[in-house]
């Protein structure tokens, strides 16, 4: 990691713990807007307006706590990454397909990648277990509205 300006409350092994998993997980958090934004103007079938809008609502929740977890990140001193090169190259999410996708493949898609996403914040809840506390709980309440969010997903596979 090169010099902060800013000063850290961890001890630089908690730091470098923490600043990996706030800098994977605001990764994660870009790519899953931007696969639903994708989504978003490629849905189509019925239902078409419900899962319109509620992509939308998952684009803002991403972005929103994309935004929380960066800031976390610069309170430890560590300078966050979310330069599309960074998302593309590191991000832990599938791709989503190009083109446009019936409501049954978006919903299935979205559920596949909140599956993903979760597992990677459920490890990283632990990785911060012993390091940073205070991240723990940022990453304990995205995934507690990420996994709301995946399961009104999932109830549309019905």
């Amino acid at each position: 990691m090169a010099s902060s300006p800013i000063s850290s409350p961890l001890k630089d092994s908690d730091k470098k713990i923490t600043g990996n998993v706030l800098q994977s997980t605001l990764v994660d958090l870009l790519d899953l807007s931007l696969i639903a934004k994708q989504a978003h103007w490629n849905v189509v079938g019925a239902n078409f307006r419900s899962a319109h809008l509620q992509l939308d609502e998952l684009v803002s929740t991403a972005r929103t706590y994309a935004d929380s977890v960066a800031e976390r990140a610069n309170a430890i001193g560590v300078s966050p990454n979310g330069k599309a090169a960074t998302v593309a190259d590191s991000s832990g999410l599938s791709d989503y397909p190009d083109n446009w996708q019936d409501t049954k493949a978006t919903v299935d898609a979205i559920v596949e990648r909140l599956a993903e996403l979760i597992g990677r914040l459920r490890k990283s809840i632990d990785e911060t277990d012993k390091a940073d506390l205070v991240t723990q709980d940022l990453l304990i309440e995205i995934a507690a509205e990420l996994e709301k969010q995946h399961w009104m997903w999932q109830a549309q596979q019905q």
